[in-house]
């Protein structure tokens, strides 16, 4: 007798959904705050609210602040049927500190040469060349990255997505995933010094990008 081993066939939308609860339960498990965020629907986003105008990524649930979220139970409840982005809330546990790529590959790489561990933490990218720097709470920006329009301090209020969660360029995913620096958060002053740095260092003309339209919910 002939033995064969097939695997069930899972459709590719229940593996996202898993996968993405998958990930929302661990980042809960640590102690952030998690809400589900609208799903990619072809070029836009859908929460499936009606009548709801936003198109880019966004929370799925009007009163996110609020019911976001660490519970298992909760976490397990929201991605039971949707395959919804994951969005981590802001302010709470940590600020991030949203920069272009080619800054946060400097500030990156000068972590690594000073091997300086307490400056190190998670780092999360976007394919669309933002650089997400997860940091202590509560440190307002520097003057000299304030004024500067490709720099976002996202604290209470915001939210960040993270992975692996898709956008439209493509998925999020972890430069410097939190169980690398055993999700420590480093200094946000020592790391706002070392994008100061680095922007002395740049060369070539400032980088700048209009600020988004939620970026005073946001805490810019």
């Amino acid at each position: 007798m002939q033995w064969t081993v097939h695997r069930p066939f899972v459709p590719p939308g229940v593996l996202d959904r898993l996968r993405l609860r998958r990930a929302a339960a661990r980042y809960a498990e640590h102690g952030w705050a998690v809400t589900p965020g609208a799903r990619l629907s072809g070029h836009r986003f859908a929460c499936g609210r009606p009548g709801c105008p936003i198109m880019a990524c966004h929370p799925a649930l009007e009163s996110w602040e609020d019911t976001a979220s660490v519970d298992p139970g909760q976490v397990q409840a929201w991605w039971r049927h949707e395959p919804y982005s994951v969005l981590l809330v802001t302010g709470r546990r940590f600020d991030v500190l949203d920069v272009p790529a080619a800054l946060g590959l400097r500030v990156l790489g000068s972590t690594r040469l000073s091997r300086r561990r307490e400056a190190c933490g998670p780092v999360a990218v976007t394919a669309a060349g933002r650089w997400m720097f997860l940091v202590g709470p509560g440190v307002p920006l520097r003057s000299e990255l304030d004024h500067r329009l490709d720099i976002v301090r996202h604290r209470r209020g915001s939210w960040i997505p993270a992975a692996p969660s898709r956008m439209p360029e493509g998925t999020v995913r972890w430069a410097v995933p939190p169980e690398q620096t055993q999700w420590r958060l480093p200094d946000a002053e020592m790391v706002q010094a070392m994008l100061t740095d680095a922007l002395g260092t740049a060369r070539g003309p400032r980088l700048t990008i209009p600020r988004q339209l939620s970026t005073a919910r946001r805490g810019g």
